[in-house]
């Protein structure tokens, strides 16, 4: 009799992104360029509208940058434990 055989329900996890930096820094920079955008087409003021998108593209690439870091550093593992 052979062995039973199991069903694999979990998808296989993605390999990792080759640029994981320049992505995210192409990532927030088009968020950021959406907020402009919205605020030049609604009317509003552009360079209020500019300001939030620089802090929020210089705070989440530093926060993302600073996550990827620290994964890096303890060899590739998720804040829960799981590994990539």
């Amino acid at each position: 009799m052979s062995p039973p055989r199991y069903l694999r329900w979990g998808r296989p996890d993605p390999p990792p992104p080759k640029h994981p930096y320049r992505d995210t820094i192409l990532v927030y920079g088009g968020f950021a360029l959406i907020v402009v955008l919205i605020a030049w087409a609604t009317g509003g003021d552009v360079r209020k509208a500019a300001l939030v998108a620089l802090v929020f593209f210089v705070v989440a690439t530093a926060w993302n940058a600073y996550r990827l870091y620290q994964r890096k550093r303890s060899g590739g593992t998720r804040p829960d434990g799981e590994q990539e």
